[in-house]
């Protein structure tokens, strides 16, 4: 597996091939949109959709969006911040970790993590940080599994969901 960073060109459009990529791994994740709630529809995610997630996503200061690919099929996406919003916040940030559903269950989530964990102690991180949201008690085994620990529970900026913060030193 290796990991792609997305950069938008000036027009901020994503190709049409990679963007029905994206729509297919989003739209396989059903569940967790109808959890989340950040789609209309969870049976129903749409290209523009996911582009302008994306493109919100990337507006975001110090915010890297990284495609998994393993075999040249895109596998998974996850969402950093290397600096939280909050200043007292020291730490970077996982916002987004997903795995194609027709991928889940092979490694793939745990290996990019692991990506995502490098690439923060490769830039001299010391501890990373997330928010599971509290209706995802998957989402939370999965972390915890990984060495993530509780640190608070919290509501999440963007739309006040509640969350369970999770820490994971990097040393």
């Amino acid at each position: 597996m290796f990991l792609e960073p997305l950069t938008l060109p000036p027009d901020r459009g994503l190709p049409g091939e990679l963007l029905t990529e994206l729509t297919a791994l989003y739209a396989s994740q059903r569940d967790f949109h109808a959890l989340s709630g950040d789609f209309p529809d969870p049976d129903d995610i749409r290209p523009e959709q996911v582009a302008t997630a994306l493109a919100d996503e990337l507006a975001a200061p110090d915010a890297e969006v990284l495609l998994a690919r393993s075999e040249g099929r895109l596998v998974g996406i996850a969402i950093t911040l290397a600096h939280h919003p909050d200043p007292a916040d020291p730490d970077p940030w996982i916002g987004l970790l997903m795995i194609e559903a027709g991928a889940q269950r092979h490694g793939y989530g745990r290996r990019l993590a692991s990506l995502v964990e490098d690439r923060f102690r490769a830039a001299g991180r010391t501890a990373v940080r997330l928010a599971v949201l509290g209706n995802n008690p998957g989402g939370l085994a999965f972390w915890t599994a990984l060495g993530y620990r509780h640190l608070a529970h919290r509501r999440d900026r963007r739309m006040g969901r509640p969350c369970v913060v999770l820490r994971k030193r990097l040393d």
